[in-house]
């Protein structure tokens, strides 16, 4: 009955495995198939001849280079901003004592009360009389604003973990608030701002919403804007689709092997504390 039971476990395993990387193997290889092969209504599940051909037009047909660095430029500004924005608050709203702070702590997770969509209009209005609109900057600054509420609420779990005698004593030894946060609370917390710096990252690299409301010239698009010109009302480029949709997957796998550990050690760490 064991032995019964470990099989069983091991097949559900890999079916779960099949189910989740079926698709990504899809992609990879309908990347490298000859156009004939790739739309041929028979699917082949190894090609036939492979071909570059995709990976040579999306670079020579399109400014996907651009595209390529205004998403890492994005996605990078909009990591340290978050990161560096929401250790502050975290330490304010968790480690301060003043009075609001509750009702602030309410008023920054108030935001995810509305749908997007309802903040569309408003956030268009300001931008537009800032002068913003069509700028990597609003993506950046809406990125933020969304992302930053629920990354102080992660960092609840952390900040509030820190024995109170380590901020006390550097404190009695002259320590400002400031410098408590750099050299005790961030090394301390360094888990738990991996993993949202990985989710900041990924937030920003892979969204579509704001970004086909606020950028309107092509040299501004980002990634995501710039996989949708493949879909057209009656023909549909799945060669470059494939192509561009490996690309664009490389930086998130790298960040996972490299900091993959930290993000789950972090997410469950603040789940358990």
């Amino acid at each position: 009955m064991t032995a019964a039971k470990t099989v069983a476990r091991y097949l559900s395993v890999l079916a779960v495995l099949a189910v989740a990387m079926l698709p990504t193997y899809w992609i990879v290889i309908n990347s490298f198939k000859t156009l004939p092969e790739l739309t041929s209504p028979v699917p082949t599940f190894w090609p036939h001849t492979f071909t570059l051909a995709h990976y040579v037009a999306l670079f020579e047909q399109l400014p996907f280079l651009a595209y390529f660095w205004n998403s890492a430029y994005v996605a990078l500004w909009v990591t340290a901003v978050t990161l560096a924005l929401s250790s502050l608050a975290a330490y304010s709203l968790y480690r301060c004592r003043y009075r609001g702070r509750e009702v602030l702590f309410k008023v920054f997770m108030s935001s995810y009360i509305f749908p997007r969509v309802l903040l569309l209009i408003p956030l268009y209005v300001v931008f537009a009389r800032l002068g913003i609109i069509d700028t990597l900057g609003a993506l950046i600054i809406v990125y933020v604003t969304t992302i930053a509420p629920f990354s102080i609420w992660m960092l609840r779990a952390f900040f509030t973990e820190v024995p109170l005698e380590l901020e006390d004593a550097a404190m009695v030894d002259g320590a400002s608030r400031l410098q408590v946060l750099v050299r005790i609370f961030l090394p301390l917390c360094a888990t738990g701002l991996a993993a949202l710096g990985l989710y900041a990252f990924l937030m920003s690299w892979t969204e579509y919403f704001f970004a086909l409301t606020f950028i309107i010239s092509d040299p501004h698009r980002t990634l995501p804007l710039g996989m949708a010109q493949f879909l057209q009302d009656y023909n549909i480029d799945w060669g470059l689709l494939m192509a561009s949709s490996v690309i664009i997957a490389i930086p998130p796998i790298i960040l996972f092997a490299v900091a993959g550990r930290w993000f789950v050690k972090g997410l469950t760490a603040g789940a358990i504390k």
